[in-house]
């Protein structure tokens, strides 16, 4: 049996951890068997998908929402707070893409568990 699970994430990428641990839980539901799973990033979590960040220590999120990528979750930015954030037309890390609310609520409706961060 399947699993749909939505993962959405809104703090900050850096100062607190609650976008890395969002990762962390992601990435290990990614690698389970029977498990479906997609992450919706809102407010300020939605600057963690821009390209060419280099933290000087602890931990990587580009590399992390990568990995994710890689293992086909699909990952959305949250339109309004991309906009307001004056991300919506700036390069993105590859593969990652603009979601709306709408697509959030579909996710949201069809999903067996919905995380929030």
């Amino acid at each position: 049996m399947t699993q749909s699970i939505v993962v959405i994430a809104s703090g900050a990428p850096y100062g607190r951890e609650s976008l890395f641990n969002a990762l962390r839980l992601s990435l290990t539901l990614a690698e389970r068997e029977g498990v479906t799973l997609k992450l919706f990033l809102m407010s300020d979590a939605v600057t963690a998908a821009l390209p060419d960040q280099a933290p000087v220590e602890g931990y990587n999120l580009r590399q992390m929402l990568e990995i994710l990528l890689a293992q086909q979750v699909p990952v959305r930015l949250c339109k309004t707070c991309a906009e307001g954030r004056g991300l919506s037309r700036m390069p993105l890390i590859e593969g990652v893409q603009i979601g709306t609310l709408s697509e959030l609520a579909d996710w949201t409706l069809a999903a067996d568990k919905v995380l929030t961060f």
